[in-house]
């Protein structure tokens, strides 16, 4: 098991003085703490950090089906445009590297708000991109900035859930990255048959300026940390005292800053298995972008589908995910719970992993299905579902391995879950 200690402990000496200040924390029934929270207060969060998270990964692949379209009105080729996508991507991998330490920082609220707001007005230049180089460029920031609810989704459900109960729902978040990906070629298709290519970016605009607004009005901040900071400012302010918080860092701002930015790389080079387990998921992403960008060439080319048919085929993949959370990742908490209890209830991070055994099994079976029956030229239905199981695979690996991650470190949930989200970077490679 990683060792998931407070990794500020070594550095943090109290004098007597700090030691004999009051401790503020919550309460066993306090309602300000995000765990204790009613049903819906808590779901209202999970529903708009998973629909950003719906929406950047759509935004990746949403408007493939435009590419020569693309290529045509701005005087440039299929191959180039594909660049837009690469661009956007990596961004959407690198992202995280500071947007989920950053949280840690500055609380999850603030950066959602703020990231996401860019990432909804960075569509409107798309949009009026008059040149190749300008769509690549503004893709890049726009990947950057969108990635804020894949780089914190993570850990904002750590914030509020126990771990017993953590699974499902971080199961059901999960779908929004996978299934971005899957539905976006569909409604691209869509669009650009219809409106044209433009259209993809005005209509991003607007849903993710929805989703913002309603973020703002209903998105409450939920990182411990950050909330017990702010009681603790608002009762010296009150009473004239001093307060303390667990954990409290008085570092200066620049050195924590810094130690938060470390942080995921730190995590990742020096644990063993968190670096196998982020190489695996790599590979696993890389090779689900693989398909999608074949899946054009495949049943349009092969097979003569039209455009819009050709978008249905990537709901294949998108029903194996909602096979995989509704019947498989509630087993998840399951066996998680059953195997902490046989352990004199004791949990371990490894208890959230042996439905990863599943996955890792149907995933290389599923890709030799498509790719034999591709090759053979059989019915389309058979590849159709050799990439459903494909999906299953997925989201078995994904939702086990990141709960793991969260388990490990509970406390930076959210640079853990970067190690997930990490892997599109290498993705550049695989559309290339």
């Amino acid at each position: 098991m990683v060792d998931s200690h407070d990794e500020q402990s070594p550095l943090l000496h109290r004098s007597h003085d700090e030691e004999s200040l009051e401790l503020l924390e919550f309460s066993k029934d306090d309602q300000e703490n995000p765990r204790k929270w009613k049903k819906a207060r808590k779901f209202a969060n999970v529903g708009i950090i998973a629909l950003m998270a719906v929406l950047s990964p759509l935004a990746s692949s949403m408007f493939t089906p435009g590419i020569n379209q693309i290529a045509e009105d701005l005087g440039s080729s299929p191959n180039t445009v594909v660049g837009a996508t690469t661009s956007f991507v990596v961004a959407l991998g690198l992202g995280p590297l500071i947007l989920a330490p950053l949280s840690e920082t500055f609380g999850r609220r603030k950066l959602y708000l703020a990231c996401f707001s860019l990432f909804a007005l960075l569509q409107i230049p798309t949009a009026l991109s008059p040149n190749v180089s300008t769509l690549i460029t503004v893709r890049a920031f726009s990947g950057f900035f969108g990635s804020v609810g894949i780089a914190n989704g993570g850990g904002t459900i750590s914030d509020m859930f126990e771990p017993s109960e953590r699974g499902t729902v971080l199961g059901w978040y999960l779908l929004g990255p996978l299934l971005g990906p899957t539905l976006g070629p569909l409604f691209g298709g869509l669009i650009v048959q219809n409106l044209g290519w433009r259209w993809v970016f005005w209509i991003l605009t607007i849903v993710c300026g929805v989703n913002t607004i309603i973020g703002y009005f209903f998105l409450k901040e939920s990182y411990a940390p950050v909330i017990l900071q702010a009681r603790k400012e608002e009762r010296e302010q009150d009473e004239g005292g001093k307060f303390r918080i667990p954990n409290q860092d008085d570092r200066p701002f620049s050195t924590k800053l810094l130690s938060s930015m470390q942080r995921p790389i730190k995590i990742l080079f020096t644990q063993p298995i968190v670096l196998i387990m982020a190489t695996y998921q790599a590979i696993i992403f890389g090779t689900m972008y693989t398909l999608y960008t074949n899946f054009e060439g495949i049943y349009g080319g092969d097979y003569g589908f039209s455009t819009t048919k050709v978008g249905l085929m990537y709901l294949g993949p998108g029903v194996g995910f909602f096979i995989a959370v509704w019947f498989f990742v509630p087993r998840i908490d399951s066996i998680y719970n059953t195997l902490t209890e046989k352990n004199h209830d004791e949990p371990k991070p490894e208890f959230r992993l042996p439905l990863a055994n599943i996955g890792a099994v149907l995933t290389p079976i599923s890709l030799f299905c498509f790719a034999w029956t591709v090759e053979l030229h059989t019915h389309w239905i058979l590849p159709v579902l050799s990439s459903a199981f494909f999906g299953v695979g997925q989201i078995l690996i994904f939702s086990t391995v990141q709960n793991y991650y969260i388990d490990s470190f509970s406390k930076y949930a959210a640079s853990a879950s970067f190690l997930h989200i990490h892997s599109c970077q290498r993705l550049d490679r695989m559309i290339n």
